[in-house]
């Protein structure tokens, strides 16, 4: 059930790749915008607001733990590249015992601190209730996201990106289902939304570990893997680590732009939620490139083949320059009837608030897409200092354009602010790559695939 990266065309192993990952993704979305859609349409414009509240905080957390589980499973695609199929089990025996670790801290300490993190966001007072109901749902369900990420990762780096999709689909459609469910036959309100969230992604989790222990031979470990993989906890580390964190200075830059739109009212939160999560559908083919090639790029540097590498990079950023410049294009004219769709056509104030995000931030992903791929490449090559120092630039970019542009532009200026910070940290990342190639030229690397380098 394995596919090999390194060899065969890479432009179509590429797009074979990806293509599996941008509907599961999209899958993905859906039930996370499905909790935005019903609340905003059976309980109001204020649940909407309160689900919208929990943003910046739900993607510190959750962030954290994509970025952390997504490092390890590079580690394990840089063995798989390099036929070791012991360093493998090994490699998925340490992310275990980390994410296990890590995620019992993060749920004691995040339980602990919702609700003071949402009063420094300055979440309003009409909607902070709400908020702490739906998102202290969500930090207790976080082992289910971790079971899910975790697997789903491990699963990918072995080249089976289509799997996931399914258990996704299977997600989407129980999330909604029970969103309708627990909201309007037990009118649980919000808290029910969180409820259909968690139990959706620990169902596609344990789908996941069936599906595993059926058909991948390679990674069913035993005891002596988890006492042998105390060498590779470290380079594990070197990776997971500073992903997960990178995830967290980006949450930390978005919480800058949270307090702002906070600030203006739960009108602008409904409508700055509603567009983020239309976008989210859109940025999804880029999120996927991303994906595929810290995957792509990770198996061929453990099997040693730097040009095949370049390749692949080269025809990825085509494709992914090519969607950003269509979808930019289809949201500055029908940008303002998708958010009406989504946020209804009797609240034409939050539409407004909507399409000023809409207009602004998705004509500029084309920045987005090549930081997406240069980060994702240099992970996959083992390099995590840099994506760490570019996440730190996008935060005090994030931060400063807030700073100086809400008050004199209002929310558009709160807008802006997303794109300046992805052009910070995609200069970063471009040129870290284009250093590693040239490196590559003069001293290919001869232990790819067992050594990971910071």
């Amino acid at each position: 059930m394995t596919t090999d990266l390194t060899r065969g065309n890479p432009l179509k192993l590429i797009l074979f790749f990806s293509i599996p990952l941008l509907i599961g993704n999209i899958f993905q979305q859906l039930y996370n915008m499905a909790d935005t859609v019903i609340v905003g349409r059976t309980i109001g414009v204020g649940a909407l607001a309160a689900v919208g509240a929990t943003g910046t905080i739900s993607f510190l957390a959750l962030g954290f733990i994509t970025g952390l589980t997504a490092g390890f499973s590079v580690v394990t695609a840089q063995r798989f590249g390099a036929g070791d199929e012991d360093g493998v089990r090994r490699s998925f025996a340490a992310a275990i015992v980390l994410s296990v670790l890590f995620t019992a801290v993060m749920t004691a300490v995040l339980v602990v601190t919702a609700r003071p993190m949402l009063e420094f966001l300055d979440t309003p007072e009409d909607i902070i209730d709400d908020s702490h109901s739906y998102i202290l749902t969500i930090f207790i369900g976080l082992f289910a996201t971790t079971l899910f990420n975790l697997l789903s990762n491990m699963i990918r780096a072995l080249g089976d990106s289509r799997t996931p999709l399914i258990f996704l689909a299977i997600a989407c459609v129980t999330n909604i289902v029970l969103d309708f469910v627990l909201i309007l036959t037990f009118h649980m309100g919000v808290a029910g939304a969180g409820i259909a969230t968690v139990f959706s992604q620990f169902l596609s989790g344990v789908m996941c570990l069936v599906y595993m222990l059926k058909k991948f031979p390679i990674l069913k470990i035993s005891g002596k893997d988890f006492k042998s993989c105390t060498g590779i906890l470290k380079s594990s580390l070197l990776l997971g680590l500073p992903m997960g964190l990178q995830s967290v200075i980006i949450a930390m830059g978005s919480m800058f732009v949270q307090v702002a739109v906070n600030r203006m009212g739960s009108g602008t939160v409904a409508g700055n939620t509603a567009a983020q999560k239309i976008d989210q559908i859109g940025i999804q083919p880029l999120m996927s490139f991303g994906t595929t090639m810290a995957t792509y790029v990770a198996q061929n540097y453990g099997a040693n083949n730097i040009p095949r590498i370049r390749q692949g990079v080269r025809q990825c950023t085509f494709i992914a320059v090519i969607w950003s410049l269509l979808y930019g294009a289809f949201m500055i004219f029908f940008g303002k009837n998708v958010a009406a769709l989504v946020i209804g056509a009797d609240q034409p104030a939050v539409v407004d608030i909507s399409y000023i995000y809409l207009s602004t931030c998705c004509p500029l992903e084309l920045i987005l897409a090549l930081l997406l791929i240069y980060r994702s490449s240099i992970q996959g090559l083992g390099k995590s200092l840099m994506p760490t120092l570019a996440g730190f630039v996008e935060l005090a970019m994030r931060a400063s354009i807030v700073l100086l542009l809400a008050a004199p532009f209002g929310y558009a200026g709160v807008a802006f602010a997303g794109p300046m910070a992805w052009f910070g940290a995609c200069v970063m990342c471009m040129a870290c790559y284009f250093h590693s190639m040239h490196k590559f030229k003069k001293t290919p690397p001869i232990t790819a695939g067992t050594e990971v380098t910071a």
